[in-house]
């Protein structure tokens, strides 16, 4: 009996040598495969946000890629470890890649859309945007997805797909933009008065571009009151806290100098029939 518990550990353990040092191999070159995978990830997210050449919209993406490229490639060394033809391996894996391709079509388009837009770029992280009808900062650009916040700090997470198939609205695109404000006054009030009365806030304003020239006019005669168009032009940044300044001093101007904001009013004609 102990001669043939003998045998059978003589015959056995050549395989646990053999194997158990290939497990071993294996478990080593996935835990450094994985270390220097998270190392190079986060040591290229670091060079690429200290380099003034590469926009920070393609750093995330940059990250992701170094770090599945290498986690590729350690697979690959972990199934060489143990005699497995990696070139077969590699052929499968490309047929696989076909079938699985056929059955992501949705999500595979959210990939070529990401690629398309940080290819042709119609904005960039930190851009204020409108995506179909949604309004907010861009957060990031994703293999997948779109992170933006809203404006009132909601989290929004968009596919690329619908991001790169709907009207893009970029309102950091360029540098100037025109403020587009109407000003009612009674058909009783002098027009003159109260455009002068306007172009004065808009002179003393520093934010108010000389060129191009604000336009102050009569858009429309309305139901109940004259409509005053104004439109200046200022700097990007200083729209929203232009036009609400603005829209303030108009007020309280027109309150000094008497002229009035109509109410909504109909003039009704009786007639006697007898």
């Amino acid at each position: 009996m102990e001669e043939t518990f003998n045998q059978y550990s003589e015959s056995l353990m050549p395989l646990f040598v053999e194997y158990g040092l290939s497990i071993i191999g294996a478990v080593l070159i996935l835990f450094i495969g994985w270390t220097i995978a998270g190392w190079a990830s986060r040591k290229t997210v670091k060079k690429a946000t200290d380099s003034e050449k590469i926009d920070e919209t393609l750093i995330p993406i940059l990250g992701q890629t170094v770090r599945i490229l290498l986690l590729l490639v350690t697979i690959l060394a972990v199934l060489n470890q143990f005699g497995v033809e990696t070139a077969s391996i590699i052929a499968v894996l490309g047929a696989s890649a076909l079938a699985i391709g056929l059955a992501l079509q949705g999500t595979l388009s959210n990939v070529a859309a990401g690629a398309m837009l940080l290819i042709l770029r119609p904005f960039k992280v930190g851009d204020a945007v409108s995506i179909g009808g949604t309004t907010g900062i861009v957060d990031s650009i994703g293999l997948f997805t779109t992170e933006m916040h809203t404006f009132d700090n909601i989290g929004v997470s968009m596919p690329n797909s619908r991001v790169w198939g709907n009207e893009i609205q970029n309102l950091n695109k360029f540098d100037t933009r025109r403020v587009d404000m109407e000003f009612g006054i009674s058909y009783d009030d002098d027009m003159d008065k109260a455009i002068s009365i306007i172009k004065d806030i808009l002179d003393a304003d520093e934010r108010v571009l000389d060129e191009p020239e604000p336009l102050l006019a009569i858009g429309n005669l309305g139901d109940s009151s004259v409509i005053i168009r104004v439109r200046p032009w200022a700097a990007t940044p200083d729209v929203w806290p232009l036009r609400y300044d603005i829209i303030k001093k108009v007020k309280e101007e027109f309150d000094n100098n008497d002229v009035t904001f109509p109410f909504p009013q109909r003039d009704v004609h009786m007639f006697n029939q007898n």
